[in-house]
C-alpha cells in the first residue's frame, strides 16, 4: 500500500533521479504512531542528502515551511466570559493561517468569531463562551513549503455544576490545564527612538530603554520589532538584540528598502507595550549626476528550472529627469560576477529573466536609466534556486510485508512500457503583457522512465496550434510561456511524453488573455494637509481615478513660495494617508503626491493648501486647587489655578459647576463663562456646605472637569486680619533661590494691606521658615538660602494694622535646582541705536513656547513709548527706544510650555542713569574733521567754504550759516558733498561787504554731529573781499559779453509793493531782456530800462499764489547770461514777514461794516493777503474760520464778519498782526450803543435783501420795442416771479388798460402773465407798462409798441431809455417768523470803511427778453 507523504518544515536542493531504496524497521503498534511519522520525515531528508550534489550551493532562507514559535494552549473557561486563543508562526514566504473546530473549518459570517493577525502573530477571539463552544481548535499554516498545525482543547463550564464535555476523557499530558492568571508586567518606555533621516549607504540604529515592573529575571517580555506591520529578525540587513531594559535594532548598510514605521512591541502574557517611528532613507549619490535614484523592493514570482521572474518598484524623481527603462542583473550564489540579462531598457517594473541553470541559486539586482545615466542598483534579492517547485509532490511511499517502507519518487517504479495519459486542468496562475504562467494537473504515473511536457498555444479564434520551445525538457506542471502579444487572447494544450512515447493532447485552455499596457495610473485626487505635531504633518490625498495596478504613491514637500521640491518618502507608499517627519516648526510648506505602477509615475497631483508647522490643537486639562478667598455668608469668591497644560491654544474661558456636599447633581453657576480665574458665587445659604468644580476651555473646546474642591460651609468671615493671598506661583528657581509670585487678597479685614511675609518649609514637614524679617510691599519675593536639590513648599500671609491674617494655600511643591544650562537676561547699550536692550536665550523651546516680558513681575502690554519686544528661535529682547530715568525696575522673562525657565534682571535708578548716558553718547557721536571750514576764491569773485570729514554716508545732512542765519542752496548760491573724499561745500555767488562776519558749518550723519566755524571780520575779511572783487572784474572784463553786475534780488516797498530787480552791465543796442516765471515769459507793463541797466519787475498780488523760480535773461550776439531766484520756502516767508511789517505798523482801528448776512469788522492797511501772520480774538479766545465766523479781507483791508450775531456775541473783538520782530494789535468794543446800532443797521440790510430776494420780478420773455402791422394780434407775454405771488398791472401811455374784448389780460398759474391786443389799430401804438409788485415791491417795465398799415414804411421804434423801474417794498418790511441758520458764505470783498451805502441800481433793462429787439409780423 502506498500513499503521499506531505511536505514538512525541512531543507531540499536539487538531486539527480537515480533509484535507491530506504528500508527501515517499522512497527504497526499504534502507541508508536508518531515515531514512525517522524522515522519517515527522516528517511525522506536522508534521500534528499544522498542525492545532492556538494557543487550546488544550499539557501535556507529561500525554502523555509511554516513552524509555530508560539503554539495555542488549552483553556477551561466559564460560560459568557471571552477567551483569546494566540500563536506565532513563521515561515518563507508568510504561511496562510486557517482555523477548525472540531476538524471543520470555522465560519467566520455567523460574526461569533473574532480572527485577527499582524505580523506573525494570530489570534482566535470567542466574545461570549457557551457550553456549544467546547471543542478542540486547530490552526493550520501553509506556504509553498508545506503545512504545520497546533491544536488546543477549550472546556466551557457552568457556575452551578460542570456539564458533560467530550474531551473528559482527555488526559493531562494532553496540554489539557486550568485557566492560567498571568503576572501583569508594566512596562514604561524610558528612552525612545525618534524619527531617523538618513541615506543609502549609511547605518542607523534604534535604541529603547524600558523599566519593567515587576522586574523578574525568569519572566522577561519578548521584544518584537516591525517594520510597516512585517515582523524582523536577524539577517544580513537587520541585527537585533535585547536584554537587561534595552532593546536596539541596527541596519548596517541602508537601502531604501529599509524606510518604513519601525515598531517595537515588548510582548507579555498579560499584553503589550509598543512605540513606534519613522526612518526615511533617502537616495545615496548618484554615479552620474542626474541620474535617477535606485529602484527598490526587489521580489522573486514564479521560480522554475530555468527561469524566475522578477519585479520591482520604480524610484522617485522628484528633481530627476525620467526614467527610461531598466537594466536587470543576476549572479550565481557563491560567485561575485554581476551578469546584465537584458539588453535594452525594459519600460516596465517586471521582467522574466531565462536561461537559468537548474539547481544554481542566483542573486538579482536592478537599474534604472534616464538621459543622464544608469543609477546604483538595488538591493540585491534573497537567493532563489532554479528548481522544480513540484519536485517533492512525487515523492511516495510504499509499505512490504508490515515491517518494511521504500521512499521513492514515481517514476523510481518498475514501468510496463507505456506512454504516459493525458495532463488536465490547465489554467492560467498568472498573466502579464507577454506572458503567461500556466498550471495542469499532471497525469496519474507510476514508471522508471522520466516524464516530460509539451506545450502547445494558439490563437482564441484559431486551431493552428504551435508548439512552444523551451531550452530544458518541462518536467513540472507549472511553466510561463514567454514572447506574447499585449492583449490578444490565447488557447493552449498540454502534451505529456517519456520514452515510450507522446500523450494525446489535454483538453485546450478557456481563452487566456494577455494583459495589455494601459499606461501609468492618472493623478491623485485633492491633497489635504493637516496639523499632527510640531515636526510632522499628516498628509491625506483621494486615490487617482485610473489605478491601472497601482503600486503605491510618493510624497513631495516644498517650503511655500519656493520652488525646491524634496521627497518626503523615498518607498512607494500604499496607504491615502502618510505622516510627513523632519519638518521645520514655523515653516509654511505645501505638499503634492505621484501614483505609481509598474510602469512609472503619475502626473503630480494639485498642491495642498499652504500649512504652516505646529503641534495639533487639543483641549486644555483640568484647572485644579480651588479655594475659597474671601466668604460673606451668602457669596464665595473662589479662585483656582489654570491648567498645566493649554492644548497648544490660549484658555479663553472657565466654567463653574456648584453642588451642596453629599449630593452628585453638579449645576452651573456662571452664564456666561469667565475669563478670569477669580469667581463671586451669588445666591449661596449661610452655613451650608458646597462643593465646586471648574472646566477650562479654548480654541478647540473644554476640557476635563478638575476633582472637586473640598467641602466648604457658606460661614460669613468676619475676623480683622486679611484673608489669604492666592494664585501663587515660582519662577526662576536657581540651586539656592526662587522667586515666588502671588495676587494680593479679595478679603482685606479691617484695614488697608501694608505688606506680606513669605514662609517655606520643606516638603513632608511642618517647619515653616521666614523668608523675610520685614513686609515686603510687592506682591513678590526673591526667596533665598535654600538647600539645593531639596523640595520646598511655600505660602504667603498678608498683613495690616490688626496684624497677620491667615496663610494662602501652598504653592506646588518646587526643588530648588536650576534648569540645565539656565542663562540669565543682560542688559547693555546697542552700539548702533543707543537703544536700552534686555536679551535672553531660552535653554529650552518646545512647541508652543512663548516668552513672557515683565517689569516688576506685571507683563508688559503697553508698546506705546518705543518699547518693543523681538523674537528669534530661542532668543528674545525686550527693547526701550526712548528710555527715561523712571524706568527702573525689576525686567524678567518667562518661557511657556517648558521647564520653569525664566530669569531677570534688576535695574535700580542709578544703573538706569549710566544706561542714559551711554545711550545718548551712541546716538550723538562726534564726526570726525580732516579739515576745519575753509574758504576759496573762484573765478567770477565766487567764495567756495568747505570742510573734509573723515568719512560721510549718502544720508548726511548739514547747514551752513553766516552771523547765526542760515543760507540757502538756492541758485545761484550751491551746496554740496562728495561722499567719497568726505567733502562738504558752500560756494557764494557774490561775496559782498554784507558778508562779513562768522560762518559756521553743522554736519549730521545718522546718529553723529559735528560743527567747524570761521571768522572773516576786520582784515581778513578786507583781503578776501579785495580778492574777490579783482576776480570779478577780471571775469567780466575777459568775457566781455552782456552780463548781470548784479542778480536778482527781492525788495519789498514801504507801500507793500514787492518787486525784482537786477543790474545789466556792456550791453548794446541789440542787447535782449527777457523775464520768466516758471519758465513762461512775463511781459511787464514797463519795460526794462537798458540805458541804466537797472531791470524792474512788480509783482502784483503777492500771495502764495505767485511764488515759482523767476529767471532774468540778457543776450545778443556776444552771448547769453541768465539770474534766477526761488521765490519760495523761506524767501516767501522773510517777505511776507516783511510785508506784515509794514502793514501791521500801518493797521487802523477797527470800523464796523454791517452786511445783510451779519456784522463785518474791518481793519484798513496798505497790504493783505491770507497768507499774513494775522489773528481775530474775541475776548481772549482765539477765532477760527466757521459757518458763524467769517475771516478773509481784500489787498486793502482785513475782514472778520460774525454771521447772524445774537446778544451771545457781543464783546470785544480784536485782530493780531505778528511779525518775527514786533505784534500790532487793534481792538473794538462790540457792545452797548455800538452793537445795537449795528445790529439794526444788520436787520435794515437783512429785510431789505429779503425783500429784495422776494419782491415781484420780471423774469423774461418782454421786448423793449415791437412793430407790428395793423389788424394783427399782438401777445406780450412773460415770466413773472415774487413770494408771496405778485400783482399785475398793465398800462398804456400811463393809463391802466381795462380789460374788454380787444384788450385781453391774462395771469397763468402766478407765472406768465400776458397781454393780448386783437386786430391791433394805429391807436394802440404807444408805450406799454406793465407793473408787477407784492408786499416787497416789484418793478415796472415798459415796451415801446409801434403800428403800421400795410405797404407802408416799417418804422424805426426806439425804445425808452429806462426800460425797467424798481417799486420800494412798504415799509416797515415784515420778515418770517421762523429764522434759519444762514449758509456757509464764502469771504467776500468788502466795502471800505465809512462808505455810503451803495445807490440801489437804477432803473434799467432786466433780464433781457428773448423776444427780438424789432419784428415784423
Amino acid at each position: 500500500m502506498s500513499g503521499w507523504i506531505k511536505r514538512g518544515n525541512y531543507n531540499h536542493k536539487y538531486h539527480h533521479k537515480q533509484s535507491q531504496y530506504v528500508v527501515k524497521e517499522y512497527s504497526s503498534s499504534e502507541e508508536v504512531l508518531d515515531r514512525y511519522e517522524y522515522k519517515t520525515r527522516a528517511h525522506i531528508q536522508e534521500v534528499l542528502n544522498m542525492k545532492m550534489p556538494r557543487k550546488y550551493v544550499r539557501e535556507e532562507p529561500t525554502i523555509r515551511g511554516p513552524t509555530f514559535l508560539v503554539r495555542l494552549r488549552s483553556h477551561t473557561v466559564f460560560e459568557n466570559t471571552p477567551i483569546n486563543l494566540f500563536c506565532t508562526v513563521e515561515g518563507y514566504p508568510l504561511p496562510i493561517v486557517k482555523w477548525y473546530k472540531d476538524d471543520v473549518i470555522l465560519d467566520m459570517s455567523s460574526g461569533k468569531y473574532l480572527v485577527q493577525a499582524k505580523g506573525g502573530v494570530h489570534s482566535l477571539e470567542i466574545q461570549r463562551c457557551t457550553t456549544d463552544d467546547t471543542a478542540q481548535y486547530t490552526v493550520v499554516a501553509g506556504n509553498m513549503h508545506g503545512q504545520a498545525s497546533s491544536q488546543a482543547s477549550v472546556i466551557v463550564k457552568r457556575y452551578k455544576h460542570e456539564e458533560f464535555c467530550p474531551y473528559g476523557w482527555v488526559p493531562y499530558n494532553a496540554s489539557m490545564i486550568p485557566q492560567i492568571h498571568y503576572t501583569k508586567i508594566n512596562i514604561t518606555f524610558e528612552e525612545k527612538f525618534g524619527p531617523v533621516f538618513a541615506s543609502e549607504g549609511e547605518s542607523a540604529t534604534l535604541t529603547a530603554t524600558m523599566n519593567l515592573e515587576p522586574n523578574l529575571a525568569n519572566l522577561q517580555p519578548e521584544a518584537q520589532w516591525y517594520r510597516d506591520d512585517t515582523r524582523l529578525f536577524d539577517s544580513k540587513w537587520v541585527k537585533i538584540e535585547t536584554g537587561r531594559g534595552v532593546s536596539t535594532l541596527s541596519l548596517p548598510i541602508l537601502y531604501k528598502d529599509d524606510e518604513g514605521l519601525y515598531t517595537l512591541r515588548m510582548v507579555t502574557k498579560g499584553g503589550t507595550a509598543e512605540h513606534s517611528a519613522f526612518v526615511s532613507v533617502a537616495d545615496g549619490p548618484p554615479p552620474v549626476v542626474g541620474a535617477p535614484g535606485a529602484p527598490m523592493d526587489m521580489k522573486i514570482h514564479d521560480a522554475n528550472r530555468d527561469y524566475v521572474i522578477v519585479s520591482w518598484k520604480p524610484p522617485n524623481t522628484t528633481t530627476e529627469g525620467p526614467i527610461l527603462g531598466y537594466f536587470v542583473d543576476k549572479c550565481e550564489v557563491g560567485t561575485e560576477n554581476w551578469t546584465q540579462c537584458n539588453d535594452q531598457p525594459i519600460k516596465i517594473c517586471k521582467y522574466p529573466v531565462s536561461g537559468l541553470f537548474e539547481g544554481h541559486s542566483y542573486y538579482f539586482r536592478v537599474r534604472a536609466v534616464n538621459s543622464r545615466g544608469v543609477s546604483k542598483p538595488s538591493r540585491m534579492s534573497e537567493p532563489i534556486a532554479a528548481l522544480d517547485p513540484t519536485e517533492f509532490e512525487r515523492l511516495h511511499t510504499r509499505k512490504f510485508g508490515g515491517r518494511l517502507n521504500v521512499v521513492s519518487y514515481h517514476d523510481d517504479v518498475e514501468a510496463d512500457g507505456k506512454p504516459p495519459c493525458s495532463p488536465s486542468g490547465i489554467y492560467a496562475s498568472e498573466t502579464d503583457r507577454t506572458y503567461i504562467v500556466l498550471s495542469w494537473k499532471a497525469p496519474s504515473y507510476s514508471n522508471k522512465a522520466p516524464m516530460w511536457y509539451y506545450i502547445e498555444k494558439s490563437m482564441a479564434d484559431s486551431e493552428a496550434w504551435q508548439r512552444v520551445n523551451t531550452q530544458v525538457p518541462i518536467r513540472s506542471p507549472r511553466y510561463a510561456v514567454f514572447d506574447l502579444a499585449e492583449g490578444k487572447q490565447y488557447k493552449f494544450r498540454v502534451l505529456s511524453a517519456n520514452m515510450y512515447g507522446t500523450s494525446e493532447p489535454s483538453e485546450p485552455s478557456q481563452p487566456i488573455e494577455t494583459q495589455e499596457l494601459k499606461g501609468v495610473p492618472s493623478a491623485p485626487g485633492q491633497v489635504i494637509s493637516t496639523r499632527e505635531t510640531d515636526t510632522s504633518v499628516l498628509i491625506q490625498w483621494a486615490p487617482p481615478k485610473e489605478p491601472n495596478n497601482l503600486i503605491g504613491y510618493y510624497i513631495d514637500q516644498c517650503v511655500k513660495g519656493s520652488k525646491d521640491w524634496t521627497s518626503a518618502n523615498h518607498k512607494p507608499h500604499k496607504s491615502t494617508k502618510f505622516v510627513v517627519s523632519g519638518l521645520t516648526t514655523g515653516e509654511t510648506y505645501v505638499f503634492r503626491v505621484q501614483a505609481i505602477n509598474e510602469i512609472g509615475l503619475s502626473e503630480e497631483s494639485q498642491e495642498s493648501a499652504p500649512l504652516t508647522v505646529k503641534a495639533a490643537l487639543t483641549a486644555p486639562s483640568a484647572p485644579y486647587a480651588i479655594s475659597v478667598v474671601s466668604c460673606d455668608g451668602h457669596s464665595m469668591v473662589l479662585s483656582w489655578k489654570k491648567p498645566l497644560l493649554s492644548g497648544g491654544t490660549p484658555i479663553k474661558e472657565y466654567y463653574i459647576d456648584k453642588r451642596p456636599s453629599g449630593t452628585s447633581l453638579w449645576r452651573e453657576i456662571n452664564i456666561p463663562p469667565v475669563a478670569e480665574r477669580l469667581y463671586k458665587v451669588e445666591d449661596l445659604t449661610q452655613g451650608e456646605v458646597y462643593q465646586f468644580q471648574v472646566y477650562a476651555a479654548n480654541l478647540v473646546g473644554l476640557g476635563p472637569a478638575s476633582k472637586s474642591s473640598a467641602d466648604i460651609t457658606c460661614e460669613a468671615w468676619t475676623m480683622p486680619e486679611p484673608g489669604p493671598a492666592y494664585d501663587l506661583s515660582t519662577c526662576e528657581v536657581r540651586d539656592d533661590s526662587l522667586v515666588l509670585e502671588w495676587q494680593k487678597p479679595v478679603y482685606t479685614g479691617s484695614g488697608p494691606i501694608n505688606g506680606y511675609y513669605v514662609e517655606y518649609a520643606k516638603r513632608g514637614t511642618n517647619e515653616w521658615t521666614a523668608a523675610n524679617d520685614e513686609a515686603t510691599s510687592q506682591c513678590f519675593l526673591k526667596v533665598t538660602g535654600l538647600e539645593e536639590g531639596c523640595t520646598y513648599d511655600l505660602r504667603v500671609r498678608a498683613v495690616n494694622d490688626a496684624g497677620v491674617g491667615m496663610a494662602s494655600m501652598p504653592s506646588e511643591p518646587v526643588t530648588a535646582k536650576a534648569v540645565p544650562g539656565s542663562q540669565e537676561v543682560s542688559c547693555c547699550v546697542d552700539e548702533k541705536t543707543g537703544d536700552i536692550v534686555f536679551t535672553f536665550e531660552s535653554c529650552q523651546m518646545n512647541a508652543g513656547s512663548q516668552f513672557v516680558w515683565k517689569k516688576d513681575y506685571e507683563e508688559i502690554t503697553d508698546f506705546s513709548k518705543g518699547v518693543s519686544i523681538k523674537t528669534e528661535g530661542n532668543k528674545t529682547k525686550l527693547i526701550f527706544k526712548n528710555a527715561d530715568k523712571e524706568d527702573f525696575g525689576t525686567f524678567s522673562v518667562s518661557v511657556t510650555n517648558t521647564e520653569g525657565v525664566s530669569s531677570s534682571f534688576a535695574v535700580d535708578p542709578d544703573e538706569m542713569a549710566k544706561l542714559l548716558v551711554l545711550s545718548y553718547d551712541v546716538r550723538h557721536p562726534i564726526i570726525p574733521l580732516k579739515s576745519e571750514l575753509a574758504y576759496k576764491i573762484l573765478e567770477r569773485g565766487r567764495m567756495k567754504f568747505w570742510l573734509q570729514a573723515e568719512e560721510i554716508s549718502p544720508n548726511v545732512t548739514y547747514k551752513f550759516f553766516v552771523n547765526n542765519k542760515e543760507m540757502s542752496g538756492a541758485s545761484p548760491n550751491k551746496l554740496g558733498h562728495d561722499v567719497s573724499t568726505g567733502v562738504i561745500e558752500y560756494t557764494m555767488d557774490h561775496f559782498t561787504e554784507d558778508n562779513e562776519g562768522t560762518y559756521t558749518c553743522q554736519i549730521t550723519d545718522g546718529g553723529g554731529t559735528a560743527q567747524s566755524s570761521l571768522v572773516l571780520i576786520g582784515d581778513a575779511f578786507k583781503a578776501a573781499l579785495a580778492e574777490a572783487e579783482y576776480q570779478r572784474r577780471e571775469y567780466i572784463r575777459v568775457k566781455e559779453g552782456p552780463h548781470f553786475s548784479e542778480f536778482l534780488s527781492l525788495h519789498v516797498g514801504d507801500d507793500c509793493s514787492v518787486t525784482l530787480a537786477c543790474k545789466v552791465a556792456n550791453l548794446k543796442k541789440e542787447s535782449e531782456f527777457h523775464w520768466f516765471r516758471e519758465n513762461a515769459e512775463i511781459i511787464p507793463d514797463v519795460k526794462p530800462d537798458l540805458v541804466s541797466g537797472v531791470c524792474k519787475l512788480a509783482i502784483k498780488l503777492f500771495s502764495l499764489k505767485t511764488t515759482g523760480i523767476y529767471k532774468a535773461t540778457i543776450s545778443d550776439d556776444r552771448g547769453k547770461d541768465m539770474s534766477q531766484i526761488d521765490i519760495s520756502g523761506k524767501v516767501f516767508e522773510e517777505t511776507i514777514n516783511q510785508i506784515t511789517r509794514l502793514a501791521g505798523a500801518t493797521a487802523q482801528e477797527l470800523v464796523i461794516h454791517c452786511t445783510a448776512t451779519g456784522i463785518q469788522l474791518q481793519c484798513a492797511m496798505k497790504y493783505y493777503t491770507s497768507e499774513m501772520n494775522i489773528t481775530w480774538y474775541y475776548g481772549e479766545k482765539k477765532l477760527s474760520p466757521s459757518d458763524k465766523i467769517v475771516i478773509g479781507g481784500t489787498p486793502a483791508m482785513a475782514t472778520m464778519e460774525v454771521v447772524e450775531p445774537t446778544d451771545k456775541d457781543k464783546g470785544k473783538y480784536s485782530i493780531v498782526i505778528t511779525d518775527p520782530e514786533d505784534s500790532h494789535k487793534r481792538t473794538l468794543d462790540l457792545s452797548g450803543d455800538v452793537y445795537d446800532k449795528a445790529y439794526a443797521e444788520f436787520q435794515r440790510l437783512k429785510a431789505e435783501a429779503y425783500a429784495d430776494k422776494h419782491r415781484g420780478k420780471v423774469i423774461g420773455g418782454l421786448p423793449d420795442v415791437v412793430t407790428i402791422m395793423e389788424k394783427k394780434t399782438l401777445s406780450l407775454t412773460c415770466t413773472v416771479c415774487g413770494d408771496p405771488k405778485p400783482q399785475v398791472t398793465w398800462l398804456k401811455n400811463g393809463v391802466e388798460v381795462e380789460r374788454d374784448d380787444q384788450y385781453v389780460i391774462s395771469v397763468d398759474q402766478g407765472k406768465f402773465a400776458s397781454l393780448t391786443i386783437k386786430g391791433v389799430t394805429m391807436e394802440d401804438s404807444g408805450k406799454f407798462s406793465m407793473i408787477i409788485q407784492n408786499k416787497f415791491g416789484g418793478e415796472s417795465v415798459d415796451v415801446v409798441v409801434s403800428v403800421y398799415r400795410q405797404g407802408d414804411k416799417i418804422p424805426e421804434a426806439k425804445p425808452t431809455v429806462t426800460t425797467k423801474t424798481i417799486i420800494p417794498p412798504k415799509l416797515p418790511i415784515e420778515l418770517p417768523e421762523t429764522k434759519t441758520s444762514p449758509a456757509p458764505s464764502p469771504a467776500r470783498p468788502a466795502r471800505p470803511a465809512h462808505s455810503p451805502t451803495p445807490p440801489r441800481a437804477a432803473p434799467g433793462r432786466g433780464v433781457k427778453s428773448p423776444t427780438p429787439t424789432r419784428r415784423k409780423l
